[in-house]
């Protein structure tokens, strides 16, 4: 397994990972939402890489001025999902986050089906509102504190 900065070139597979993941847990309607992220959004992002093959993704965003991060646009390859591979991106994101000064605290929206997995990570669930990315897909906000 190897995490590495996201590439352009790395855009048709990661594509193809929100393809294989719809309607499990995205909706369609996101695909514009995502390929719009990749082109504009990205601050940093990066690609998981196993069996030589590129099976999962997700990013950090810095808001409030840099005090706050959010992960972001997690992706994996449903032939890899279950096996740690998500716990290791995400820890590696965390801590890529605290080696930044000044971040007390990092926030993840998701959905009700992928939420149960940020709270096996220690998350903690803020707010919820319904059919917020899309009819059927909810907004679950949680939050870890790094102090």
């Amino acid at each position: 397994m190897m995490i590495r900065p996201y590439q352009v070139s790395d855009q048709p597979a990661l594509l193809q990972l929100l393809q294989l993941n719809t309607p499990t847990y995205f909706a369609p309607s996101e695909k514009a939402d995502y390929e719009h992220y990749l082109t504009h959004e990205i601050e940093d992002y990066f690609v998981l890489e196993a069996d030589q093959q590129l099976v999962g993704a997700g990013g950090i965003n810095y808001v409030e001025e840099g005090k706050s991060a959010r992960i972001s646009w997690d992706l994996l390859h449903p032939d890899f999902q279950g096996k740690g591979l998500g716990s290791k991106l995400v820890q590696y994101r965390l801590a890529n986050i605290k080696r930044r000064e000044g971040i007390a605290q990092v926030v993840v929206r998701t959905s009700q089906l992928a939420y149960p997995f940020y709270e096996k990570q220690g998350f903690k669930l803020m707010h919820t509102q319904k059919d917020f990315w899309a009819p059927g897909f909810d907004l679950y906000q949680l939050q870890i504190n790094l102090s």
